[in-house]
């Protein structure tokens, strides 16, 4: 996607970079503490280079790396990877309407691509579907220039991750800092009383639902928030606003 004239020669891709890059430095030190993390637990060079990128999903690769290491059914493991996932589907529907105009193999490229950090940047920009192709091709950009900076943050120090792994010591914690990113936009995005009340009912439901398997408590805490911000927003409108 990032080749294609009208994408990367768009002012908006430049600008979708530029606001991405600030986030960079933490979606980098994510990827190479999961670098690290799949080389140390066992797995060879080739098969962590695969599932870098193969799989381009942080959490569920994290996820997945101690069910390998014990020797989990591959069933076990390929259901974890989709209940750590499931929220893309969230995202997928609510982008939807921003992405259907594009060739299905431009959606499947989107697809892959989309990542936590990039979808909220994108629809914290763009709050509407734009009506016409002009606004269309400058969405598109927008959201290809957080795709770049996001893939190439996570690829690049991923690689280092897994070629450096025995001179990066688990225990400088690097990981973290991708927490710090998601939390940042998160405190940006909580703008209404209604987002403040989903985020609070959405962590405080992942803490409560913390012992369930395959890492449920995120599909659990994303079902709990949104079904009870549904509910609110049809019987309080103002909240939303």
């Amino acid at each position: 996607m990032f080749f294609l004239p009208s994408v990367h020669r768009h002012p908006q891709f430049r600008r979708g970079a530029r606001d991405m890059a600030s986030l960079a430095p933490g979606i980098g030190a994510w990827g190479l503490m999961t670098g690290v993390a799949m080389v140390k637990s066992g797995m060879s060079v080739a098969e962590a280079l695969a599932m870098t990128f193969f799989v381009y999903a942080g959490s569920s690769q994290l996820a997945s790396i101690p069910l390998i290491v014990a020797g989990a059914p591959i069933g076990v493991i390929l259901a974890t990877g989709f209940c750590v996932n499931l929220r893309f589907v969230v995202f997928s529907l609510h982008l939807r309407p921003y992405l259907m105009h594009m060739p299905r193999w431009r959606r499947l490229v989107n697809g892959y691509l989309t990542a936590d950090l990039s979808y909220a940047l994108f629809t914290r920009q763009f709050a509407q579907p734009a009506a016409d192709a002009a606004g269309q091709r400058a969405q598109e950009a927008y959201l290809a220039g957080n795709y770049f900076v996001t893939w190439s943050s996570w690829m690049g120090l991923s690689v280092i991750g897994i070629a450096l792994a025995n001179l990066i010591p688990a225990a400088w914690g690097l990981g973290f800092a991708g927490v710090l990113c998601l939390l940042g936009i998160l405190c940006s995005l909580a703008n209404t009383r209604l987002r403040m009340l989903s985020a609070l009912l959405a962590g405080a439901s992942a803490v409560a639902l913390y012992s369930l398997p395959l890492k449920l408590n995120i599909v659990g805490a994303i079902a709990i928030a949104v079904a009870a911000c549904y509910l609110l927003e049809k019987k309080l409108p103002g909240a939303a606003r």
